[in-house]
């Protein structure tokens, strides 16, 4: 048992904040236990840490990020989708067939990830296997909650990235054997989406799911384009999402539906049928989308949220700052389509930051009992002419925080980066 004091913040639901000020958070072997405004008699012998004035907060879980594309965060971003994935992307991901470039990245986005204070992710590797399989093991390594894929590509992709549909589902299979049993990095089928995956390729990875019990993690109606293509590929289909439902990629495991701007009211009800996540990339819809998540009405309708970095359609790793862009959006969003449409609350997209992306992983993403201790502490933000409670203290963090402004961060209760 170790105690930690100070300020505490974090998401019960997402109209609902806990604040609790000049107080103890107990963790027991790496878990919360509670928090009390004074040490417990039945606690009394256990070992304090004072944080201070630190304001104690959930690690954040990033939704959608592809691990590869770190080299090119901050670049490129006048093109639109399809020109900067051929331009620029695939012809970056094409170098992972090296293993010592692939190394160099995968070490440096995981330390920055950390530094950024993520310790839950679903991640996009490339079609190399080894390279994939080399970004899940440091994942699991440093004790990290991910999900991780090795991408799916047969079609209407550059050669250089392209598989046959065959080797794709047997270096998958392969991946899936060596990772399953993973304690916190585990495997994901990762097709990139729709337009660039087969039939044949769909329905192998469905079977691949349904044997070794894993979920699947894409991209969803994530531009006008992406949303015609799917259907012109597969004229049976109604919509995208009915694409991986009768491929069987939706029965065996977490289904996360990245982007998810222009669904049609089909691809909402198959997504809430298998209690999929639909995943808002903030920066990355600014970049090269053009579309702003239906948030509030999404969530209405109880499909689940979370939110993602999208690097490098994003630019920024920190999903602190994607929970204000969330917010920023669904303003815009309500201005020009009112409607269905409303802004929603700061508190709202912290909870998708936090607890409600956390769920995807399990107990983690929250500081109530029963949570794993997966936590930031948060300093640094006051002015010399104001004291800020700790909830606005979180509230400008997501605004205008640095990761200078992350004091510290424990992950299952230990220190870590």
């Amino acid at each position: 048992m170790q105690l930690f004091h100070g300020n505490i913040v974090y998401s019960v639901s997402e109209r609902e904040l806990a604040e609790h000020t000049d107080s103890y958070i107990a963790v027991e072997n790496g878990t919360v236990e509670g928090i009390y405004p004074v040490i417990p008699e039945k606690l009394g012998g256990a070992p304090v840490t004072d944080l201070g004035d630190g304001v104690i907060i959930p690690a954040f879980s990033d939704l959608h990020v592809h691990a590869p594309q770190y080299p090119q965060r901050g670049l490129v971003m006048d093109e639109l989708l399809y020109d900067w994935l051929h331009k620029y992307t695939f012809p970056l991901e094409a170098r992972f067939a090296d293993m010592e470039f692939a190394r160099a990245v995968y070490d440096a986005f995981i330390d920055d990830m950390i530094l950024h204070g993520t310790m839950h992710a679903a991640v996009f590797g490339t079609i190399h296997r080894e390279a994939a399989g080399y970004l899940i093991s440091r994942m699991e390594e440093k004790g990290l909650y991910a999900y991780v894929g090795k991408v799916n590509m047969d079609t209407d992709s550059p050669e250089y990235l392209c598989e046959t549909a065959e080797d794709s589902v047997r270096e998958t299979e392969v991946f899936l054997e060596q990772y399953s049993a993973n304690r916190t990095a585990k495997p994901v089928l990762t097709p990139r989406f729709a337009p660039t995956c087969s039939g044949e390729l769909l329905s192998g990875l469905g079977k691949l799911g349904a044997k070794y019990g894993v979920g699947v993690q894409t991209h969803l109606v994530e531009s006008l384009w992406e949303a015609a293509e799917a259907k012109k590929h597969f004229p049976d289909c109604s919509c995208d999402t009915e694409i991986y439902e009768k491929a069987g990629l939706l029965d065996n495991g977490p289904v996360i539906g990245a982007h998810f701007i222009f669904p049609e009211e089909e691809d909402i009800r198959i997504l809430k049928k298998y209690n999929g996540y639909a995943v808002q990339c903030p920066d990355a819809t600014v970049n090269v989308i053009a579309g702003i998540m239906r948030t509030a009405a999404l969530s209405e309708r109880g499909i689940s949220l979370g939110l993602g970095s999208d690097i490098a359609g994003g630019a920024n790793l920190g999903i602190y700052s994607q929970i204000s862009r969330s917010v920023q959006l669904s303003k815009l969003k309500e201005f020009y389509e009112p409607g269905e449409n409303r802004a929603i609350p700061f508190s709202q997209a912290f909870y998708m930051g936090t607890k409600q992306g956390g769920s995807l992983f399990g107990r983690v993403g929250s500081l109530e009992p029963g949570y794993l201790f997966n936590a930031l502490v948060i300093d640094g933000l006051a002015g010399p002419f104001e004291k800020l409670t700790p909830g606005q203290t979180v509230e400008r963090f997501c605004y205008l925080g640095e990761t200078g402004h992350i004091r510290a961060r424990f992950l299952a209760g230990k220190k870590i980066g």
